[in-house]
This record gives C-alpha cells, structure tokens and sequence, in this order.
C-alpha cells in the first residue's frame, strides 16, 4: 500500500481549517472537513477523527482511516481516559499504555485532545500513527489551536 500523497502542508494547515471553518457552524460538518484536511496535512497518521459524547460513551463521528471502534466506555483506553479528565494525551507508545484499546494494529502512537465547549464536553478529536513517538509538543499546540477554532466555529 503506497502512502497518501500529501497536497496541503502541515504549514497550511491552521489557516486552511480558519477559512474552511468561517462559514460554516455545523459541528458534524466542520468535524468532517477538520478530519479530512488532518489526514490530508499530517505525515505519518493512519486515523484522524472525531468521536462525540454521548449517554456516557464516546460514539464515534466523523473520520478519515481505517474501519473504527464505533463506541468508547468512558475511563476506558485514550479517547475514554481524555473523556473523564479532560486533558490531552500524548501517548508515544499506545502498547503501553494501560488499557489501550487496540482498533487498528498498525497503531503505534496518538494524540487525543478533548473538545470542551463552555466547559461541556462534548468529545475528542483523536489522531493515531503508525510511528512510535509521532506526536510532538508542537503538534499537540497545533491541534490545540484546531480544536478552538473548532469551537468558535460551531452552534451546540
């Protein structure tokens, strides 16, 4: 399998989700959109995506990848550790974190940011590579600021 060819630059990236984001306040459809310009922008990941909150598990939303765990119980793996303490993960080796909950075996890092509006959570963005140590402190600043732009752009 050849790598995806990679149009839009990381350096891009910020300024291509501000304007693709700055008419549109449909979370499902800014979800989308982010997912599909990460995958697009960012080497060396294998999943990029979104689940939502709700009823007590995270329930998967908009993605780019791999056939993906439909639902996270909270507390449980990366996205439901990020989901009860509302903190990003970086997590350089998924084998060793406790719990990991393994959705594509080819996964060997990943990120997972919470996505909090007005101090509601309402889910997690969750990048994974199949790279050990991937995710940098820059990148995770960098999905931070995605992940306000997110905010601001959307209607709950």
């Amino acid at each position: 399998m050849s790598a995806p060819v990679h149009y839009l630059t990381v350096e891009d990236l910020l300024p291509t989700v501000e304007s693709v984001l700055s008419s549109e306040t449909d979370l499902i459809a800014n979800m989308a959109n982010v997912a599909a310009l990460l995958f697009e922008a960012l080497p060396e990941i294998n999943w990029a995506g979104f689940y939502l909150w709700k009823d007590g598990e995270l329930v998967l939303g908009p993605f780019q990848g791999r056939l993906a765990c439909t639902r996270i119980p909270a507390g449980k793996g990366v996205c439901g550790t990020v989901a009860t303490e509302h903190k990003t993960l970086v997590v350089p080796d998924v084998h060793l974190f406790p719990g990991h909950i393994a959705c594509d075996a080819a996964s060997e890092s990943e990120i997972v940011l919470p996505i909090l509006v007005k101090d509601r959570f309402i889910g997690v963005l969750d990048i994974d590579s199949p790279i050990k140590n991937r995710f940098s402190q820059e990148d995770q600043i960098m999905l931070e600021s995605i992940v306000r732009l997110l905010i601001n752009s959307i209607t709950v």
